[in-house]
C-alpha cells in the first residue's frame, strides 16, 4: 500500500514544523508548498518542497503541476479570500482539505466550560477570530453544496521554544531578571490551556486521510491547564528568577492603553479556556499531552539564552508596563 500523499501549505511555522517532522517520521509522503524563503525551522529530510506562492494562484498552480493528494493542510489561510483560492485550487485534486482555524473562534467569553466543538462560534472582540469564522463558514457551505472534503481543526495556544506566551514576549522575561514587576491581566486566576507543538502534531497527523473527519471540526489542545499567575511563575523559575513580582491590571485598562494588546486579551486570553477533546480522542484514541509547560518554559529560556540577538526588549511595551505598574501596583 502506498503511503499517504499529503500537501502542507506552509509547513515551517511554529505548529506546522512539528507536524511536518511527525508526518515524515510516520511515513507520509509529504509535499510542502511555500515561497522557498529561509526559515528558522527547515523542512525535515524526506519532505518534497514545491516552490510557489499560494497568494498568487498562477504561481501555486505552476508549482502544483499535475499533483493530486490524499490530504491538503492549509496552515496560512486567514481570510475568506484565502479559502476561496484554495477551493479553486484543490477541487478534484485532494481527498481531504484541512483548514487550520482557531479555538478563539469559539464563543468569547464562553457561556459554559469546557469548550467543545458544539460551542457556538462568536468573537465580537477580535477581527482575527471573526475572519477564521468566515473561513469556516465558506468551507461548511462548500461541503454541504458540493461535498468538498473539508475538515476543520481548531488549535488553541500552541507554542514551541521560540514563542513566550505573554504578548510582550522576551520583554517579560527580561523584566523578571531585572527585578521589575511584570503585568498579568485580570487577577491572574483565569485558566489557560497551553499545548506544545509536538503534542499538537500527535493529534493532527492521524486525522490526515481519515474519511471519518470529512465535514467535521476538531479541537486539538493538550490538557495542560494553568492560571496566568502559574504561567508567569513557571517562566520565572525557568529563567532562574526567585523573587517574581506580579502586578495585576484589568484587561480593559490594558486595551485602553494598547488596543492591539487589548484585542488579544479581550478576544482570547482574558477568558478561561478549557477544552474537551473527547471528539478528537474518538478518532485518535492514544492522543495525550506529553510536554508540560514547565518543560516548555525551560526550552524557551534555553533557546533565547543561546543567542543574545534573540533577547529583544520592546522598549515601547516595557515603558507601557512601567506606567501600568505605577498605576495598579498595590502600595
Amino acid at each position: 500500500m502506498s503511503p499517504l500523499k499529503v500537501l502542507f501549505i506552509g509547513g515551517t511555522g511554529i505548529i506546522s514544523s512539528a507536524c511536518s517532522a511527525l508526518a515524515v517520521e510516520r511515513g507520509l509522503d509529504l509535499y510542502v508548498l511555500n515561497r522557498g524563503t529561509t526559515s528558522a525551522r527547515p523542512l525535515p529530510d524526506g519532505a518534497t518542497s514545491l516552490q510557489g506562492d499560494v497568494r498568487d494562484p498562477a504561481s501555486a498552480r505552476e508549482a502544483l503541476g499535475g499533483h493530486t493528494f490524499d490530504a491538503v493542510v492549509d496552515w496560512v489561510a486567514f481570510t475568506p479570500d484565502h479559502v476561496r483560492t484554495d477551493l479553486d485550487l484543490f477541487r478534484g485534486r485532494t481527498g481531504q482539505y484541512v483548514l487550520i482555524s482557531s479555538a478563539s473562534a469559539y464563543q468569547t467569553p464562553a457561556e459554559r466550560l469546557p469548550i467543545t466543538e458544539s460551542t457556538p462560534l462568536r468573537n465580537p472582540f477580535w477581527q482575527y477570530s471573526r475572519d477564521k469564522i468566515a473561513c469556516e463558514d465558506l468551507l461548511v457551505q462548500a461541503y454541504r453544496d458540493e461535498g468538498f472534503p473539508a475538515t476543520i481543526v481548531r488549535p488553541s495556544h500552541t507554542y514551541d521554544r521560540t514563542l513566550i506566551p505573554f504578548d510582550a514576549g522576551w520583554t517579560v522575561v527580561e523584566r523578571m531578571r531585572q527585578g521589575k514587576p511584570v503585568v498579568v491581566h485580570g487577577d491572574g486566576s483565569s485558566l489557560w490551556t497551553l499545548t506544545h507543538h509536538t503534542d499538537f502534531a500527535r493529534g493532527l497527523v492521524p486525522l490526515l486521510g481519515n474519511p471519518r473527519t470529512l465535514g467535521e471540526a476538531f479541537t486539538i489542545t493538550g490538557d495542560d491547564v494553568l492560571t496566568w499567575d502559574q504561567i508567569a511563575r513557571a517562566l520565572a523559575a525557568a529563567a532562574g528568577v526567585e523573587d517574581l513580582r506580579i502586578v495585576h491590571v484589568p484587561s480593559d485598562a490594558i486595551a485602553a492603553e494598547d488596543p492591539e494588546w487589548g484585542a488579544s486579551l479581550l478576544g482570547d486570553k482574558a477568558h478561561s479556556s478549557v477544552f474537551d477533546t473527547t471528539k478528537l480522542r474518538s478518532i485518535v484514541p492514544d492522543f495525550t499531552t506529553t510536554v508540560r509547560f514547565e518543560q516548555g518554559a525551560r526550552e524557551m529560556v534555553e533557546w533565547f539564552d543561546a543567542d543574545p540577538a534573540r533577547r529583544v526588549v520592546d522598549e515601547r511595551t516595557d515603558a507601557l508596563m512601567d506606567r501600568l505598574v505605577e498605576r495598579f501596583a498595590v502600595r
